[in-house]
């Protein structure tokens, strides 16, 4: 069985922001099963380089899954079809030789594309900035027992918190929506004691900061779910929704 493949690339092609894009075609050849995606458009670019032709521009960086940097639809699967790998994690062996592979950026009115696959994701940045932490008393740290929490908080919080940032649930869903990764950072907080205090600020101000980035709403699709690379649960969506009801329900009876 050979170790190699050679396929087809259609990949999306933009100078800048304001430029129209366009599709191109590439032959990639004598591509290693054992190499990652990310590796394989090394080799492209190396090759459209040495053809005194402009390199593929991707966002990329640790190319451990950790990070959350990289990231692009392929063949209209964000990340590709493995399910809970990021595109850096992504191998050619998932691919057959012959096959024709479509790569596209993100797609969504809150990222506009800066370059070919990369795009503006400083909106998730904004969303954090907006409430997604808490407010803390500088000193020395408290004792590790002197706020407990629950094994099965312990346990949601942690799944909640293993969102990277990367914006596959946003580029997945139809309506661009950021839902999923919002519920994940207010599920985070909300279920430890170190965030309830500010839990009602937390949910209305992530909230209404999606809205003004441009966000779409949720409706229950899944595919956020699906595309995510940690496997987030849309549970964490239904927590921000009891998270924001109280928190509005609180501000009117004040």
């Amino acid at each position: 069985m050979s170790k190699t493949i050679n396929i087809t690339l259609k990949i999306w092609r933009q100078k800048g922001a304001k430029a129209k894009g366009r599709v191109e075609t590439y032959n990639a050849t004598n591509i290693s099963k054992d190499m990652s995606f990310l590796e394989m458009l090394d080799v492209v670019n190396e090759q459209l380089t040495l053809d005194g032709k402009e390199p593929v521009a991707f966002d990329n960086d640790c190319r451990e899954g950790i990070c959350g940097a990289c990231g692009a639809v392929i063949n209209g699967q964000p990340h590709g079809p493995e399910k809970g790998t990021t595109l850096c994690q992504l191998h050619m062996r998932h691919f057959s030789d012959g096959d024709v592979i479509f790569i596209e950026p993100w797609r969504a009115r809150a990222f506009p594309v800066i370059k070919d696959l990369v795009v503006d994701r400083s909106a998730l940045d904004r969303l954090i900035q907006a409430s997604g932490y808490i407010s803390v008393n500088t000193g020395s740290a408290p004792d590790a027992n002197t706020l407990p929490v629950t094994t099965t908080n312990a346990e949601m919080a942690f799944d909640a918190a293993a969102c990277i940032g990367c914006g596959a649930c946003v580029a997945a869903c139809p309506n661009a929506s950021a839902m999923l990764f919002v519920g994940a950072k207010v599920s985070h907080l909300a279920l430890l004691p170190q965030g309830r205090p500010e839990a009602a600020r937390r949910a209305l101000s992530m909230v209404r900061t999606m809205d003004r980035l441009r966000f779409g709403n949720c409706s229950n699709h899944k595919e956020c779910e699906a595309a995510c690379p940690k496997e987030i649960s849309i549970v964490n969506i239904a927590r921000l929704n009891r998270e924001f009801y109280k928190a509005g329900i609180g501000s009117r009876e004040q």
